[in-house]
């Protein structure tokens, strides 16, 4: 079980880090731009990078702690289900909850609350298929 929970931190972390590129580094770049007033330099936000893996990682562990030490029925589909209600909650938090007290687009908002729920739904579909009882 140990294995399986290393393997799917591992997993998780590396799909999460391919995720935030894609949906930040690409398809919310336009908006980033267009918004710069509300964010750190380019440069500077470079520095916190190792810092933002570290984040990563410690969700990752988080999530997968979770799933492996509360969940009794693992497979796929719970792991799914995990996935969702997770990313429904973070999901929110981080879209809406930003949205409240940030002065973003509310486009912007519904992208993290987009991009959050797909990243929990996946994490979910790998929990759900790498650890098993």
């Amino acid at each position: 079980m140990v294995k399986r929970i290393v393997l799917a931190v591992i997993v998780v972390f590396v799909a999460w880090v391919v995720m935030d590129f894609v949906i930040h580094g690409v398809l919310l770049m336009p908006t980033y731009e267009e918004t710069a007033e509300l964010w750190r330099p380019q440069e500077e936000m470079q520095k916190f990078m190792p810092l933002m893996h570290v984040k990563t990682l410690l969700i990752s562990v988080c999530f997968v702690l979770l799933y492996g030490l509360l969940v009794d029925k693992k497979n796929l589909a719970t792991g799914i289900k995990y996935g969702v209600i997770l990313g429904l909650m973070f999901g929110i938090s981080m879209g809406l909850g930003s949205y409240s007290y940030s002065p973003i687009p509310l486009m912007l908002a519904v992208s993290w609350f987009a991009g959050v729920l797909v990243e929990m739904v996946t994490a979910g579909a790998i929990v759900g298929a790498v650890v098993k009882k």
